[in-house]
């Protein structure tokens, strides 16, 4: 494993321009109306300087998808609209004066505070249910599981089960990988949106540099709005391209956190066979908004112009529709205002402060190897085979991140995917979200976090600004039942969970790799990985099982048991006759029945 600092180059270059360049542009523009961008923020880690609209750059934003989406077959693209394009707004090629190498930024690595199981008011036997689950799961061929338990600020129980990479691409079981350990990283898919903007977006806000009733193009530029083309989406509502400007331009932070921009969920930029009506694969429509796969600056650049002419399906605020685009244009703001990309930022302002040396965003590219980290796709990104377009990934993801749009689209540094984190380090950077008597928090203030992780609509509890909440039972399947409806949190595809409880001041991190596995069907679902079946993949049992007897003394053998028996119970109910003798349901049943064996009674 790594050890304590975090050392290697940053991949992306940072284009900055002096500050003589800056006021030259603003004194030789002739145009009235200031913005607060242009498209200088397109390069990376930039801080854009306020340049007035005629200088040449309205700016754009964002990229996404939903990870779950399936890819297209293979073929290039041509982009084809039916109408003629949009004409872009041109940056001057001088714009830029200096080009400069961010330096890395290097952790110091500390230990937490801990306390023992007993006195966080916690039962032995609740982990050793958990890791009886996990360790027969694995038995039977589930991948690997990480778990950080914290109370009261200081760090109870951590474990780690299984190894890096369990399957080899063909299907086989991978016999020589090594095992993970508690400070492996896990690829955390949208748990990033929670640590690289939520956060980011709760320290710029409470140091007054962001609204968040600010509108996008406020930062974005007017390009935002005006270069958006005309799709005729099978599920949107009926507009013309007026009205999608009108829509596009009064887009605020807010709407954005609460998943009410209007955005499609999974646009999928970064495909060139998919049709943008449908947001399904098509072999003979080629997609309109498609920005290449390079996973490079160029590709970034031409993903935020897609993003610029992107329609929406609805108007702003209007109705909740989960869209990672709504991440990517977060993530880019944060970039823009800081003029540091999203890797730097977090860690400068967060981690490197917590002595956090295991959580990053391109971990091949800060020092870490492959080892380090949980291995996720064993083909890349073609779902064994499924998928393919020219660029597709088809070796075996670990230390890249797997989702599509931050991988090709963004370079791997995105707001919706991307970071890379073991359980500890993620359980102790959820903790500052808990706000304690007599402990100051130098991050953000409780006004800030309390509008953040309250209810974002009346009637609509299981939302706060990004943050999942409990609600009124909204979020069982991940947080329990028992947890307080305050608990707040979010859950990442590739298989991870963090979770805070501010009643019972308990954090939970359970990270998993489930989809390193083989596809169970994938003519039938190119989405669903054997790792999805069973009881370690569901991710919740770990909050239902540790709240059982938490702060009471007692026996909780039985009640423990009449959960393994729910657990065994839903596993039975999942198989059904016409399943292959070596289905991970079948599999994920017998590893119930020996869990409850193991128990004894």
């Amino acid at each position: 494993m790594r050890p304590a600092a975090v050392s290697g180059r940053m991949r992306k270059r940072i284009r900055i321009i002096s500050a003589v360049a800056v006021m030259m542009s603003l004194m030789l523009t002739s145009c009235g109306r200031v913005v607060k961008s242009d498209l200088s923020f397109l390069r990376r880690g930039e801080r854009a300087a306020e340049t007035e609209a005629g200088a040449g750059g309205a700016g754009a934003a964002g990229e996404a998808g939903a990870e779950a989406g399936t890819e297209a077959a293979a073929g290039a693209a041509e982009y084809a609209t039916g109408e003629s394009a949009p004409v872009m707004q041109e940056i001057p090629e001088d714009f830029y004066e200096e080009e400069i190498k961010e330096e890395p930024v290097l952790i110091e690595g500390s230990e937490p505070e801990r306390m023992s199981i007993e006195e966080a008011g916690m039962h032995e036997e609740c982990f050793s249910l958990i890791e009886d689950i996990i360790e027969n799961d694995i038995e039977y061929g589930f991948t690997s599981a990480q778990l950080s338990v914290m109370r009261h600020g200081k760090l109870v129980y951590e474990g780690a089960w299984g190894k890096l990479d369990s399957y080899e691409p063909d299907g086989g079981i991978k016999e020589d990988s090594p095992s993970v350990d508690t400070e492996t990283m896990y690829d955390l898919a949208s748990v990033t949106k929670m640590f690289a903007v939520n956060y980011g977006l709760q320290k710029l806000i409470s140091d007054r540099e962001i609204g968040l009733d600010d509108r996008i193009s406020e930062y974005l530029g007017d390009a935002f709005y005006e270069d958006v083309i005309d799709i005729d989406y099978e599920d949107g509502i009926e507009a013309d391209l007026d009205t999608h400007r009108e829509w596009k331009s009064k887009m605020t932070i807010r709407n954005l956190l609460k998943h009410q921009g209007g955005f499609p969920a999974d646009p999928k930029y970064c495909n060139p066979n998919i049709d943008a009506t449908t947001q399904e694969l098509s072999d003979e429509v080629k997609n309109v908004l498609y920005a290449g796969n390079g996973a490079d600056e160029e590709t970034r650049e031409a993903t935020i112009e897609a993003i610029c002419r992107t329609p929406l399906l609805h108007e702003p605020g209007t109705k909740t529709l989960y869209s990672d685009v709504d991440y990517m244009i977060l993530g880019l703001i944060i970039e823009q205002v800081t003029g540091k990309d999203l890797d730097t930022y977090l860690k400068e302002e967060f981690l490197k402060p917590l002595g956090l040396a295991h959580m990053t965003f391109t971990p091949l590219e800060k020092g870490y190897t492959a080892d380090d980290c949980a291995a996720t796709e064993p083909n890349g990104n073609t779902r064994d085979g499924y998928v393919y377009y020219d660029g597709i990934r088809t070796y075996t993801l670990q230390g890249e991140v797997h989702d599509e749009k931050a991988y090709y689209s963004m370079g791997g540094i995105s707001g919706h995917a991307g970071l890379f984190s073991s359980a500890t380090d993620a359980a102790r950077l959820m903790d500052i979200m808990l706000t304690r008597e007599g402990e100051e928090n130098s991050f953000f203030p409780k006004e800030v976090r309390d509008e953040f992780i309250a209810a974002g609509a009346p009637g609509d509890q299981k939302w706060g600004l990004g943050w999942w909440r409990q609600g009124n039972g909204n979020r069982t399947e991940y947080f329990g039942s028992r947890s307080s409806n305050d608990t707040f949190g979010h859950e990442g595809w590739t298989g991870t969970l963090i979770m805070a409880d501010p009643e019972k001041d308990l954090v939970i991190a359970f990270f998993t790799n489930k989809i390193n596995t083989p596809l169970t069907d994938r003519d039938a679902d190119p989405n669903t990985f054997n790792g999805n079946w069973y009881t370690t993949a569901t991710l919740g049992f770990v909050p239902e099982i540790l709240y059982t007897g938490l702060d009471e003394d007692g026996d909780v053998s039985g009640e423990l048991y009449d959960l393994a028996m729910t657990y065994r119970d839903k596993a039975e109910a999942a198989v059904s006759a016409g399943m292959r003798e070596d289905h991970p349901a079948r599999l994920n049943l017998m590893s119930k029945e020996a869990v409850l064996t193991g128990l004894g009674q």
